[in-house]
């Protein structure tokens, strides 16, 4: 693959990716026969989860285990989603004037319901980074202030964080997650002693994006509290990946995701969530003055932008509660489990990701010795055709490894062999 340009590359991708032969009515109606058989169960029959592959048009090139990053859309939602652009593009402004908004808000409304919070509190942005980018730069900090997060946090709400030690002059302690905690007590404890009297915002992820590591959340909440510090969940990975809802996570201040990783919407959609009495003192970074100031759609100023992405919302949601959020956790999960249960134990090969499956699920890191993971990366591309992504820092070295639904068991048979033959 290395030998072609991007555009031939890009050509056949597109030409490799046949057009699934389930649809809507189909889907449903399979749905509909396994209807009460367990979730657990059902994690393992290949038979089924290779007919819910068929509607995805994944690419015969490679192996796709980075789905981390953006996965791909359902066939009926890209369907959906085409169709909401060219009926847009008929009508143009006259959409833009007198719809786009009621339209905006249905699907505003049923993220809210899927996510477990009041429609009032939750606007659609671009993505994850956008969403904590708001907060972190919208927040009312004082010189002397302080902030609390882990080195392994993305970069890009870290580089925020700093931009606003330059801009206000907060400081920002860093703690180091464990890529093995012992327990959660562990994890509270380390976040904790971080905590001084001029602590203001605690921010923690979810899942983990370069290990998988699942955080307990409510615990941190509810201890971070305690000593009256705010806590921003950066839940990049975990919604329409995870079973939760807001409620399973105790009251926390902020939450965001992406909409375009697991929950299978397109390309450039995500959430903030801000409770309610949270929202007056967060500033907005383009200015609204046509809204009061404790109305979250301040935050929300957007411009012109895509809407078509915003209705395809409706249609991703629609097939991810038509599996069902146990469901597919469960066969994310046991995907997960299925490789690396495999390699977990040989002498070469080093998992950064907890062994309890309670701290993790789709989402794992592996390196092995005496092997870089941009050379690891580039060697399972190149000679296995095994797409991944090299992280070699914040103690994590090796490939994060995100399988989806359309990922079969066979592919992943062919990334253990792989791993094997590299490790000796």
């Amino acid at each position: 693959m290395s030998h072609l340009s991007k555009r031939q590359f890009l050509k056949r991708m597109v030409g490799a990716a046949a057009l699934p032969s389930l649809q809507w009515s189909d889907f449903d109606q399979m749905l509909s026969q396994v209807a009460h058989t367990p979730a657990t169960v059902l994690a393992q029959e290949e038979a089924f989860w290779v007919r819910i592959r068929e509607l995805y048009p994944v690419t015969k090139e490679f192996i796709q285990l980075e789905n981390g990053y953006y996965s791909l859309a359902a066939q009926p939602v890209m369907d959906r989603y085409l169709q909401h652009i060219q009926q847009i593009n008929t009508v143009s402004s006259y959409y833009m004037r007198t719809r786009q908004f009621d339209d905006k808000r249905v699907s505003q409304e049923q993220l809210a319901k899927l996510l477990g919070c009041s429609p009032d509190e939750l606007i659609i942005t671009r993505n994850t980074t956008e969403s904590l980018d708001t907060v972190i730069g919208g927040f009312p900090w004082k010189a002397g202030d302080e902030a609390i997060m882990a080195e392994q946090d993305y970069g890009a709400m870290l580089d925020m964080f700093r931009l606003q030690a330059k801009r206000h002059g907060i400081v920002n302690r860093m703690v180091s997650l464990p890529n093995h905690p012992q327990s959660d007590a562990e994890i509270v404890s380390l976040y904790e002693k971080a905590i001084t009297p001029k602590t203001r915002m605690l921010m923690v992820c979810h899942l983990v994006n370069i290990t998988g590591q699942i955080l307990p959340i409510r615990q941190l909440v509810e201890m971070a509290h305690k000593h009256n510090v705010e806590v921003m969940v950066d839940g990049a990975h975990a919604f329409g990946h995870l079973d939760f809802t807001l409620a399973d996570l105790g009251d926390c201040d902020y939450y965001a995701s992406s909409l375009h990783k697991w929950l299978g919407a397109p390309l450039g959609a995500g959430l903030l969530y801000v409770r309610k009495e949270k929202i007056p003192a967060i500033w907005p970074m383009f200015a609204d003055s046509s809204v009061a100031n404790d109305d979250i759609r301040k935050l929300n100023h957007t411009g012109t932008h895509p809407v078509a992405t915003d209705l395809a919302i409706q249609d991703a949601i629609r097939f991810h509660e038509s599996i069902g959020s146990d469901r597919k956790q469960a066969r994310l999960r046991y995907l997960q489990r299925y490789w690396t249960d495999q390699v977990r134990h040989h002498p070469n090969i080093v998992l950064n990701t907890p062994e309890d499956p309670n701290r993790s699920c789709a989402i794992a890191n592996v390196g092995i010795t005496g092997i870089k993971p941009a050379e690891l990366a580039k060697t399972l591309l190149d000679k296995y055709k095994i797409f991944t992504v090299a992280i070699d820092g914040a103690n994590v070295h090796g490939v994060r490894v995100t399988p989806h639904l359309y990922t079969t068991t066979a592919e992943l048979d062919t990334f253990v062999r792989a791993l094997k033959e590299l490790a000796g």
